[in-house]
C-alpha cells in the first residue's frame, strides 16, 4: 500500500471529523429505533431518511479511516529546514512580471484549498517549486501560459 503525505494539520483536522461522525452514530441508530417504533416502514419517511443519513455518515467513516491508514504524516516544523521548498513548508513567490506576490503552503491531495492558499503536491505548481530555493527563479506552465516567479521566502511553520 503506497503511502500518501498529510501535513499534521491535515490528520488533526480528519481526526476531528472522526471524532464527530463517531459521536454522530449512536444519535442515528437514536433516531433510526423511534422511527421504526411510528409502524408501517415502507412509508415511514423518517425512518428512511435515518437509514439515508446512517449510510453516508458510515461511508464518510470509512473513507477517513481509510485516509488516516495509508497516511504519511510530515510535521515540516521537525524537518532540517534549509531554506529547500518541501512538502508541507509555505512559499512565497513574486510574479516577476506584475510584482503580484502569492503565498501557498503545499500539502496533500485532500488538504487543497487554493482559496485558504494550500495548493495540492501533485498540482503543476506545487511541483514546479519543489526541490527550490530562496532567490531562485521559478517558470511554471499554468493554464494562461509560462509565468515566472521569484521564490521570496520558505517557511516551516
Amino acid at each position: 500500500m503506497e503511502k500518501v503525505p498529510m501535513t499534521a494539520r491535515g490528520e488533526a483536522l480528519l481526526r476531528e471529523e472522526l471524532d464527530r461522525l463517531l459521536k454522530l452514530r449512536p444519535k442515528i441508530s437514536q433516531a433510526i429505533a423511534e422511527a421504526r417504533e411510528l409502524g408501517d416502514l415502507k412509508e415511514n419517511a423518517e425512518y428512511h431518511a435515518a437509514r439515508e443519513e446512517q449510510g453516508i455518515c458510515e461511508a464518510q467513516i470509512r473513507d477517513i479511516e481509510y485516509k488516516l491508514s495509508v497516511a504519511q504524516i510530515i510535521d515540516v516544523t521537525k524537518l532540517d529546514n534549509t531554506g529547500k521548498i518541501i512538502f508541507g513548508s509555505t512559499v512565497s513567490l513574486v510574479d516577476v512580471d506584475t510584482e503580484e506576490e502569492k503565498r501557498y503552503q503545499i500539502v496533500g491531495d485532500d488538504e487543497a484549498d487554493i482559496k485558504a492558499g494550500r495548493i495540492s503536491v501533485s498540482s503543476p505548481i506545487a511541483r514546479g517549486l519543489i526541490g527550490k530555493m530562496e532567490g531562485d527563479e521559478v517558470v511554471i506552465t499554468t493554464p494562461g501560459g509560462e509565468k515566472v516567479f521569484e521564490v521570496d521566502c520558505v517557511d516551516y511553520i
